[in-house]
C-alpha cells in the first residue's frame, strides 16, 4: 500500500462485479490498474485469463509492460512478454500481447476492436473506455465474459456528455443504479488533496519547474496549459463537455481520427492528388495550412502549419513550397480583409486555376462548414487525434441570427485563435470536393458543308 496514493489504493481493493472511475488524465490509474491485475491474476485459485482493451496496440504494449514490471516487484513467476495475433475474421485480426503466470492463466493486451472480445472469459479492463470508437458495443461484448467469473473494470476520462460512459456514470451516480457499478470519481484538485504532486515530484529530474510548486501553483499550471477552459474542466475535471452547440461533436470527431501507431504524415511528394487550405491569419489569429491527400472518395490529413506572429514574407516561405508540388491540384485561401492580398500573390505566383480566392460571407462560410461535416458523418476523412485540433474544431458554433440566418463562429482564445484550424481544413475539403474546372476554354468550329 505504501507506493500507491489513497484513491489508487481504493481502486485497487475494490472486488466489485463491474467498477467504474472518472478521473483525471495522468494521476495514475493505468499503473494501479495493472498492479490490480497482477496481484488478481497470479492467484493460484484464479482459473480464468484477463483480457484488456487499450485504445491502440501502443498503449497495450505499455499497459503489459506495467504489469510486467509489477510481476518483478511482487516476485511473482511470469513469462515474459509475447506477441499472439487473433483471427476476427477472414479479413480482420487483432495483434494481442501476452504475459503467462505460474497458475497457468495468461494476462492478454491488445487495442480496442470488441469483435475481439466476443467468446473470451475472464477478468476485463476497459482503458481510456470513452475514447474507443463505439464505447456501447465494447461494452456490450466484453461484459458476457465475466459470467462465469472476474470483474470489469472500466477507466477513462470524459469525451462528451452523450458518449456511453457518461451515460454509465449519471447511471451509477444519479439513476438506479440496475447495473451495480461500483463508481469511483477522482478530478485533479481530488488527487492532488491525496498527495498526487508529492509522487510526481519524486519522479521528475531536478531543475524541472514543477519540483518549487504547491498544490495551487501546480493545478493553475495545468490549467493555464490547457487548450480552453472546456478541455481543463473535461480532462481534468471530470466534467463532461456540453455537446448541444457544438458543430463537430466528440463522436463525429472521434470516428475519423488516425489511431496513435499511425503515421499521418506522408512525404508529400509521394502522395497522390493533393487539396489545400488556407486560413489568413496575421497577429492575433493564425495562418493555417492544412494539406488533404485525395485517394477514391477518402481524404487524408497530410500536413498542418499552423503560423503566428509571421510577416507575410515569412509565412510565404513556409506555404509555397507547398503550393510547388506538382500533385498539388487546387487551394482555396481566405481572401477576406488581410488575405486579399495574400491571395491575390498566390495566384499571380500559381495560376487562378491552381489558387482560389474564398470571399467569408455568410453563406460561403455555412457551404464549407456542412460540406464538412458531411464528411464527418459519412466517415470519408482521416485526420490526426491532436488535442490542439479537436479543441479548435469544438470551438466552432452554429448560431441562428434574428432575421433566420445561420452563421459559424468561434470563440477567440489566445491558446487557438479563432477556430483557424477548422477553416483551414474545411477550406482544403472544399477545393477538392468542387467540380474540376478546365485549363482550358473550349473553341466552337463552325463547320461548312461542301456541295459536289
Amino acid at each position: 500500500m505504501g507506493i500507491f496514493l489513497p484513491y489508487q489504493w481504493r481502486w485497487i481493493q475494490d472486488r466489485s462485479r463491474i467498477k467504474l472511475v472518472e478521473k483525471s488524465r495522468q494521476i495514475g490509474f493505468s499503473w494501479a490498474t495493472a498492479y490490480d491485475i497482477v496481484r488478481q491474476q497470479s492467484r493460484k485459485a484464479v482459473k480464468l485469463d484477463s483480457w484488456i482493451s487499450s485504445r491502440d496496440e501502443i498503449q497495450a504494449r505499455l499497459f503489459l509492460q506495467d504489469c510486467r514490471k509489477f510481476a518483478g516487484l511482487l516476485n511473482i513467476a511470469a513469462s515474459e512478454i509475447g506477441e499472439r495475433v487473433y483471427k476476427i475474421d477472414e479479413a480482420r485480426s487483432v495483434t494481442a500481447f501476452e504475459m503467462s503466470f505460474a497458475n497457468g492463466t495468461v494476462t492478454h493486451s491488445m487495442s480496442s476492436n470488441p469483435d475481439a472480445q466476443a467468446g473470451k472469459r475472464g477478468t476485463r479492463v476497459l482503458d481510456e473506455f470513452a475514447l474507443h470508437q463505439n464505447p456501447q458495443v465494447l461494452y456490450s461484448i466484453a461484459l458476457p465474459g465475466i459470467t462465469w467469473g472476474g470483474q470489469m473494470a472500466i477507466v477513462s476520462t470524459h469525451r462528451g456528455a452523450h458518449n456511453f460512459f457518461n451515460k454509465l456514470v449519471q447511471e451509477a451516480r444519479y439513476g438506479e443504479n440496475k447495473k451495480r457499478v461500483s463508481l469511483h470519481r477522482v478530478s485533479l484538485q481530488d488527487a492532488l488533496d491525496e498527495g498526487f504532486l508529492w509522487t510526481l515530484q519524486q519522479k521528475l529530474p531536478e531543475g524541472d519547474e514543477r519540483q518549487e510548486m504547491d498544490e495551487a501553483a501546480y493545478f493553475d499550471y495545468v490549467k493555464d496549459q490547457c487548450a480552453d477552459e472546456e478541455s481543463f474542466l473535461q480532462e481534468y475535471m471530470c466534467e463532461p463537455a456540453d455537446e448541444s452547440s457544438v458543430f463537430i461533436t466528440s463522436d463525429l470527431y472521434d470516428g475519423v481520427t488516425y489511431g496513435l501507431s499511425e503515421n499521418w504524415q506522408k512525404p508529400l511528394s509521394e502522395c497522390g492528388d493533393l487539396y489545400v487550405g488556407i486560413d489568413v491569419g496575421h497577429k492575433h489569429d493564425r495562418t493555417t495550412c492544412w494539406v488533404w491527400e485525395k485517394s477514391g472518395n477518402i481524404y487524408f490529413q497530410r500536413r498542418l502549419k499552423v503560423l503566428q506572429n509571421m510577416k507575410f514574407s515569412a509565412q510565404e516561405e513556409e506555404i509555397y513550397p507547398i503550393l510547388a508540388l506538382p500533385n498539388m491540384r487546387r487551394c482555396c485561401v481566405d481572401s477576406t480583409g488581410i488575405g486579399a492580398q495574400f491571395a491575390e500573390r498566390m495566384q499571380e505566383r500559381f495560376g487562378k486555376y491552381r489558387i482560389e480566392a474564398v470571399t467569408f460571407t455568410n453563406t460561403a462560410k455555412a457551404d464549407m462548414a456542412y460540406k464538412l461535416r458531411a464528411a464527418f458523418e459519412d466517415r470519408n476523412i482521416r485526420i490526426a487525434d491532436d488535442k490542439d485540433t479537436r479543441a479548435d474544431f469544438r470551438s466552432i458554433k452554429k448560431e441562428v441570427t434574428s432575421s433566420g440566418a445561420v452563421r459559424f463562429d468561434a470563440e477567440r482564445t489566445e491558446a487557438l485563435g479563432h477556430g483557424d484550424r477548422f477553416w483551414g481544413a474545411a477550406l482544403g475539403y472544399y477545393a477538392g470536393a468542387k467540380p474540376a474546372e478546365s485549363y482550358f476554354i473550349p473553341i466552337v468550329r463552325r463547320s461548312q458543308r461542301r456541295l459536289f
